[in-house]
């Protein structure tokens, strides 16, 4: 199954008074008039409470409530990696492509997680439970190669970690988040 990033995915919306409350929290460490600052906290809360992704209607629900265009939540929303515009596998194997990793042969291993998934890059397994993206540095250069999954780094990756990890996960035995 193909997913075309320009087809448009439905999701219920459901902002509930906990997560409205975290979002006027969010909002409140801004200057009155200046609540687009909490742009990025509010995605970040709006997406984890929504399966890890926003929907377009989704992100216009968001700028309703920081009263700005929905445009500038576009804007951000298309910029930065860590936000999702579809339903994604559960557990996203990032896995850091820049010179480091490289070296250390992150490629051949982003290779090997496809293929024991049965995937291509940036495609979720039919049971959506597994993905593989490619992102740009993590910040964890003298670990390489090395990914990111949920919250958390794995490092010094090997074939026999990336099994252990994917069995882990089958198991339920992997935390995402750090809340």
């Amino acid at each position: 199954m193909e997913h075309n990033q320009h087809k448009h995915y439905t999701q219920e919306i459901n902002i509930t008074p906990q997560l409205m409350e975290r979002i006027n929290e969010l909002i409140s460490h801004y200057p009155e008039g200046k609540q687009k600052s909490a742009l990025l906290p509010v995605l970040h809360e709006v997406q984890d409470a929504h399966d890890n992704w926003l929907s377009i209607e989704l992100q216009n629900k968001v700028a309703e409530i920081l009263s700005i265009k929905p445009i500038e939540v576009y804007e951000v929303v298309t910029f930065y990696t860590m936000f999702n515009q579809r339903p994604i596998g559960k557990y996203m194997f990032e896995f850091c492509q820049t010179s480091p990793c490289c070296q250390r042969g992150v490629e051949d291993l982003m290779d090997y997680t496809c293929e024991k998934l049965g995937v291509k890059v940036g495609q979720p397994t039919p049971d959506m439970m597994f993905e593989v993206r490619g992102v740009e540095c993590l910040g964890a250069c003298g670990y390489a190669p090395m990914m990111q999954l949920g919250d958390f780094f794995q490092e010094h990756l090997t074939k026999e970690k990336i099994d252990q990890l994917i069995d882990d996960c089958k198991a339920g035995k992997i935390t995402l988040h750090d809340k």
